[in-house]
């Protein structure tokens, strides 16, 4: 089995579950989801600093996937620093049919974003800010760009389009 991985990174309130959800949906049975907060958050209940147990697992997971999966998508903020060679791990394995791609979203619109979310109760401006990277791209070839501009459908409708010709 090829599979294809679909690699969705960027900050805080960009848009990246929201559209990996989208795609899994649209990509139906077969497809793994990997999502940062799930496995970071829910699952292993550790907080995102350097060499949490997070790291190797969403690489054991996506690599289980490719071998049983026809799509992989990994999602989250995955600061390059801290998860790059996960990441970079991955793309490997995966024979680069990899997709990447990232939210480049000004901190203003996050900030907009998410005023309107159902976490605005969980953590404020000041979190999002120290947790803001900018320009934080893996810089692998092919590495697509996804800007506020962009509305959910756009996006999603840009990722099928590249991975499988929809």
């Amino acid at each position: 089995m090829k599979s294809t991985l679909i690699i969705i990174r960027g900050n805080s309130r960009s848009g990246k579950t929201t559209a990996a959800k989208q795609l899994q949906a649209q990509l139906g049975h077969g497809t793994l989801l990997v999502s940062q907060d799930v496995v970071r958050r829910e699952m292993l209940k550790v907080h995102d600093r350097d060499g949490n147990l997070a790291i190797e697992l969403i690489g054991q997971i996506a690599a289980y996937g490719r071998d049983t999966c026809d799509y992989v998508i990994v999602e989250g903020i995955l600061y390059k620093e801290r998860y790059g060679k996960m990441l970079f791990n991955l793309i490997e394995q995966f024979d680069a049919n990899v997709h990447t791609y990232y939210f480049d979203i000004p901190f203003e619109e996050t900030i907009r974003r998410h005023k309107s979310s159902s976490k605005i109760a969980e953590f404020g401006e000041d979190a999002l800010r120290s947790w803001w990277n900018p320009d934080d791209y893996l810089g692998v070839a092919g590495e697509v760009s996804l800007s506020a501009d962009m509305s959910e459908s756009d996006v999603v409708n840009l990722i099928l389009k590249q991975t499988i010709g929809k």
